[in-house]
């Protein structure tokens, strides 16, 4: 059997021979309009990012902040859908990593058989449920499990060490560390005890650890990428898209992937 596709990219990563983090830019699918939507995906591969998290579009995002709900509230009044975020992704052909995060409703609407046939059919490489505790349907995991798709577990910074072990089981592609409480939405600095959160969750397991929520800036990709695997970037980057187009977005790209890289600010 061929290697995974996030695997394979965490591979080249580390192979790269210099110290980097992954970059890992999240976009909500069809914001501002589909078809910004998919030059924005083609854009960010372009400037710099190893894998991308495509967002659909909900209409109870509640683990969102006020910006990703603008994001999501345009992208569902210009009509996008579940099967339009998969069509968009397979136009996009992205030669990265796809990560397509989303909440357990929409995907229970689609048909979860049919979802995860049809995203890895489209080209996605793994999925985030971000109201799905681990443990909370086996039936759900082990058929994600059993997919194409890597499983990629959110971990929280309370996550107490017990339910550390068991969210950690059956996750693959890598780790997500959420890195505040809250909602997500940019931030003025990274955490002072992510170090602590960040050792703690790569005691538990040997996977990649990302880390997101919060990350707005080239300085705190910087910070965070002394000690993650990879960092995601959500918020920031759709407001930088919604507010001054696909310029703007690939600026703050390109910033990023050169802070994560090591020759950034």
């Amino acid at each position: 059997m061929s290697e995974h596709p996030i695997a394979a990219r965490w591979r080249t990563l580390r192979a790269a021979g210099r110290r980097r983090a992954a970059l890992i830019p999240y976009l909500t699918a069809g914001h501002p309009d589909p078809a910004t939507s998919l030059a924005a995906l083609q854009l960010v591969q372009a400037a710099g990012a190893d894998f991308v998290e495509v967002g659909v579009p909900f209409s109870d995002p509640l683990a969102d902040g006020p910006t990703i709900q603008r994001s999501t509230q345009a992208a569902l009044d210009a009509g996008m859908t579940v099967p339009r975020v998969l069509e968009l992704i397979g136009h996009a052909a992205l030669g990265i990593p796809v990560v397509i995060m989303t909440y357990v409703n929409p995907v229970l609407a689609y048909g979860l058989e049919r979802f995860v046939a049809d995203a890895h059919a489209a080209g996605a490489a793994g999925l985030v449920l971000t109201d799905f505790p681990a443990g909370a349907d086996p039936a759900l995991e082990q058929l994600v499990l059993a997919s194409p798709l890597a499983l990629i577990r959110l971990i929280a910074p309370t996550t107490t060490p017990e339910r550390l072990t068991r969210a950690v089981r059956g996750a693959s592609g890598f780790l997500y560390l959420i890195s505040r409480l809250g909602v997500t939405g940019a931030r003025d600095r990274v955490p002072p005890d992510l170090a602590e959160h960040v050792a703690r969750v790569r005691a538990a397991s040997p996977l990649p650890l990302a880390v997101g929520f919060g990350i707005s800036t080239p300085a705190q990709a910087s910070a965070t990428a002394q000690l993650a695997d990879g960092v995601v970037v959500g918020s920031a980057l759709v407001d930088a898209l919604g507010s001054g187009g696909l310029p703007a977005a690939e600026r703050l790209i390109k910033d990023l992937a050169a802070a994560v890289r090591g020759n950034g600010t």
